[in-house]
């Protein structure tokens, strides 16, 4: 990339980025009253709050998002919602894909931010990849958030994907929960967002335009853990699929 457009997004990825940790100023006491007088609606309510956030973060760093099949996706249904994930702008893009309310996964790290890691332990199920014991504790947890009717979202590569492959090889995490709990899985894929803030270059933003696409859902009601493979596969292959459609 050369230096005189490198320059400019640098400067715009500043701006940004000091709009939006301004905004976590204003947002977190907000979390907080939320989570500590909200009640048992405390958590739609946050969710709520998460969405208006996250149309602001898109906003300041100049990304415009286009959803297609959102028709495929039943707002009273809980979901085990999975897609590919390759920059941090997928999350608030997840947060705008749909209305249903839902709970990522992310790693415990992310709640030792400071502010953001409060939001974070309070809205996210977090886990240690390192332990084992966090790892079930936290399919554990998941099972709980489900069978209480509030939806999860996975990235079951596990981490950003920085390689030239369109997807990672995926964890059983997402596709185990989904059939111990017999939720449907909801296949969303994620296009351009690394254009827009690439992995490792959080200095660099390039404002554009960002494309959702939902599939129809998997029932996975009647499958058990032999199952996993298969329907594995099945969701990585129709995300392939609609990556080289897009194309």
């Amino acid at each position: 990339m050369s230096v005189l457009k490198s320059i400019p997004a640098f400067i715009f990825a500043i701006i940004a980025g000091l709009l939006i940790v301004l905004s976590l100023l204003i947002v977190s006491p907000i979390y907080a009253v939320i989570f500590l007088f909200g009640g048992k609606n405390a958590d739609h309510t946050a969710h709520g709050l998460s969405r208006i956030w996250a149309w602001y973060v898109l906003f300041c760093s100049g990304t415009r998002i286009k959803v297609h099949g959102q028709n495929l996706i039943d707002q009273n249904q809980t979901y085990v919602f999975i897609s590919n994930h390759r920059s941090y702008l997928d999350i608030p893009v997840s947060a705008r894909s749909t209305k249903n309310i839902f709970k990522f996964l992310a790693k415990d790290e992310l709640g030792k931010v400071p502010l953001l890691g409060y939001i974070i332990r309070k809205l996210y199920i977090t886990v240690c990849r390192q332990s084992m014991r966090d790892r079930v504790l936290s399919l554990r947890k998941m099972e709980g958030e489900l069978n209480k009717g509030i939806s999860v979202w996975l990235y079951p590569e596990g981490t950003r994907n920085k390689t030239d492959d369109p997807l990672t090889d995926f964890n059983d995490g997402a596709f185990t929960v989904a059939i111990n709990t017999g939720k449907p899985i909801a296949v969303c894929t994620i296009f351009d967002t690394a254009k827009i803030l690439r992995p490792g270059k959080l200095f660099q933003l390039f404002p554009g335009k960002v494309e959702v696409w939902w599939e129809q859902p998997i029932e996975t009601t009647g499958m058990n853990k032999k199952d996993i493979p298969l329907v594995k596969e099945r969701v990585r292959n129709m995300m392939v699929k609609r990556m080289i459609n897009y194309q």
